[in-house]
């Protein structure tokens, strides 16, 4: 044993004193929470006491509150202490009374002939009960959004999320064409992806989607087929494409164009639903990517092909719901024998093209948002008019969508950000009761927030942001409120390093990659490189001077190279430029006449002796 602690000793001696066993320093969890605290403008008294008592609800802050009274009573036992007295009565407000009551002063308040006034007046009195009010009305909707971490890694804006039901895993698409998966217990404060995926290169991530029982996830992108992966990212599947020729879209086995959404069954887990920008919703079994199960045609004002911008499931999946390219609304309800014709349908439910449709739990609302900037409210009881509509939401973005609280008594939804406004991105939440505005909580000052969503289990609200160079998710919680998910790893720190991780890199030396070896550049080595290309070592042309072509009269004596060969072969005598081209010809006439051999023969039977036609000017003579 005691060599093998020498040996320990000996070789924890080679180490930097960072690695090894060392004590967790431990860091409560008010601090923790303290550093991810939200900062947003408050009054001054109201800033006062929360730089006290950071991260704490208002009931644990009126516990605290409780605690620290007695500490000024303390001190009237040592001094004079009848000055600090009258501040605490201010501050109390009547909850506890140090002394006898004071009758007269709210006489001398209503009268306004206050000679003695001890403390601030009444009107700051009000305003506190304002913000006390103020408090009550988040406390009754209990909105988590005290606290707040992101989940970075995306370099455009996050279009696509996808919490499962669990609320362990958490799935996010861009549009840098990639899909981020975050494990919460897997996690730490550094609040890393543990993968990465890219489903088609070159295509945008526009929805995900778990399946019921978290198995599965469907990614939905610009291409026209649909992806299936397991929970740990491996692909299962891809829907098939069909044949873009095919005029009559029930007849092709799948999309032909890119898809806009998509989303799964929520009761059955072998069924998944695709919209398309070919102007067609579809049915797939996951158990077969061969062929759809069935094709739903929208109907449209007039003959074409218009695309569904968005598709949605109800809660029980017994009715999908689509939003046309035209601004319609249709809702198809699946029964036996059911087809492409709608059974409700909104001719002009918005004025432009319909981002997101959402269900609620008990089947009498539906949500719709818009690029028009509106958030309509719909009894699917009566569907000729919307209950309410909200404007003034800006949206830029094809995949902005609605989301519910856990109780439905809330509605949310994101704001993009206009060029020459000065309001950044804004997450919206209307009360569904009362169908009026409640709450507007600022995202981020630069950036859009598209998608949204409140987990039921975690109680917690998760909304993506992003533009054209950053994007993340962002997570609003509340330490007195949510349970696990970002409490999990937020207050995880990273593990520490210790001998056993230590590995030595391998280094490999490349012998031509060595100083000794490389050589020195050198302007020599350059001309010779030079002289070796033939681009580069070409000779140029010589100007064109005298008789001749380019100038090469005098060389090759002649212009041509047929002259030079015909030259070289005597075919050509030096003196054929000088001579008569008719007595060069009658040179041979003698020859041709005793021995013919290309023309006359061919008339020596028919034509033996030449007949030649006679001049003109013999006939004058005559």
């Amino acid at each position: 044993m005691d060599d093998e602690a020498e040996i320990y000793d000996g070789i924890r001696a080679q180490f930097p004193l960072s690695f090894g066993k060392q004590s967790k320093l431990h860091t409560s969890l008010e601090k923790v929470h303290d550093s991810t605290r939200r900062i947003e403008p408050q009054p001054p008294a109201a800033t006062s006491k929360s730089n006290d008592l950071p991260s704490l609800s208002s009931s644990s802050r009126a516990w605290l509150d409780s605690l620290r009274k007695p500490k000024p009573s303390d001190a009237t036992k040592v001094g004079p202490a009848p000055p600090p007295e009258p501040p605490i009565q201010e501050e109390d407000d009547g909850d506890v009374m140090i002394g006898p009551p004071r009758p007269p002063q709210p006489a001398e308040t209503e009268d306004d002939e206050g000679d003695e006034m001890i403390g601030p007046p009444r009107p700051p009195v009000a305003a506190e009960t304002d913000d006390e009010q103020g408090e009550e009305e988040e406390n009754r909707y209990r909105i988590p959004m005290s606290n707040e971490i992101v989940l970075k890694g995306h370099t455009k804006i996050v279009s696509a999320l996808a919490v499962d039901h669990s609320g362990s895993r958490v799935l996010s698409g861009s549009y840098d064409y990639t899909v981020r998966m975050y494990d919460f217990q897997g996690m730490n404060s550094r609040l890393q992806s543990f993968r990465q995926l890219e489903p088609f290169e070159g295509h945008q991530v526009r929805n995900l989607s778990w399946s019921p029982t978290s198995d599965r996830f469907l990614c939905v992108t610009g291409s026209a087929q649909a992806k299936i992966y397991d929970r740990d990212g491996l692909t299962l599947g891809e829907c098939v494409k069909g044949d873009m020729y095919i005029r009559d879209l029930k007849n092709t086995k799948g999309h032909i164009c890119g898809l806009t959404s998509g989303e799964w069954h929520p009761k059955n887990r072998e069924t998944i639903l695709t919209s398309s920008e070919d102007g067609s919703l579809r049915l797939w079994d996951v158990n077969d990517f061969k062929c759809q199960k069935q094709v739903i045609k929208p109907k449209l004002a007039r003959p074409g092909r218009v695309p569904v911008t968005t598709c949605a499931w109800d809660r029980e999946g017994k009715c999908i719901a689509g939003g046309v390219g035209d601004g319609s609304l249709q809702l198809w309800n699946l029964k036996p024998g059911w087809g492409s014709r709608p059974d409700v349908y909104v001719e002009k439910a918005h004025s432009d093209d319909i981002t997101g449709l959402k269900f609620s739990s008990d089947g009498q609302i539906l949500l719709s948002r818009s690029f028009d900037g509106s958030l309509k409210v719909w009894d699917l009881r009566q569907m000729k008019k919307s209950l309410k509509v909200f404007e003034d939401l800006p949206n830029h973005y094809a995949q902005t969508n609605i989301a519910f609280s856990p109780d439905e008594q809330l509605i949310l939804t994101g704001t993009s950000v206009e060029r020459e406004s000065t309001v950044g991105g804004l997450l919206c939440f209307f009360d569904r009761a009362k169908l009026e505005l409640v709450s507007r909580v600022g995202i981020s000052p630069t950036c859009s927030v598209v998608q949204c969503t409140w987990h039921p289990k975690l109680n917690q609200v998760f909304a993506t942001a992003g533009d054209k160079h950053v994007g993340g998710t962002h997570i609003l919680y509340d330490p007195t409120l949510s349970e696990r998910g970002a409490l999990v790893c937020v207050a995880r720190a990273p593990r520490k390093k210790s001998v056993d991780d230590f590995e030595v890199q391998p280094v490999i030396h490349n012998p031509h990659a060595l100083p000794l070896f490389r050589d020195q550049p050198s302007r020599k080595r350059q001309r010779e490189k030079t002289l070796k290309d033939p681009l580069k070592s070409h000779k140029p042309e010589l100007p064109i001077t005298g008789p001749g072509h380019g100038g090469r009269v005098g060389a090759t004596k002649g212009s041509l190279l047929t002259q030079y060969l015909m030259k070289q072969g005597g075919m050509i005598k030096e003196t054929w430029m000088e001579e008569d081209p008719r007595e060069a010809i009658l040179k041979y006439a003698d020859a041709a006449a005793k021995d013919p051999k290309f023309i006359a023969p061919a008339y020596a039977a028919t034509q033996p002796e030449p007949v030649f036609a006679k001049s003109d000017s013999e006939d004058d003579e005559k």
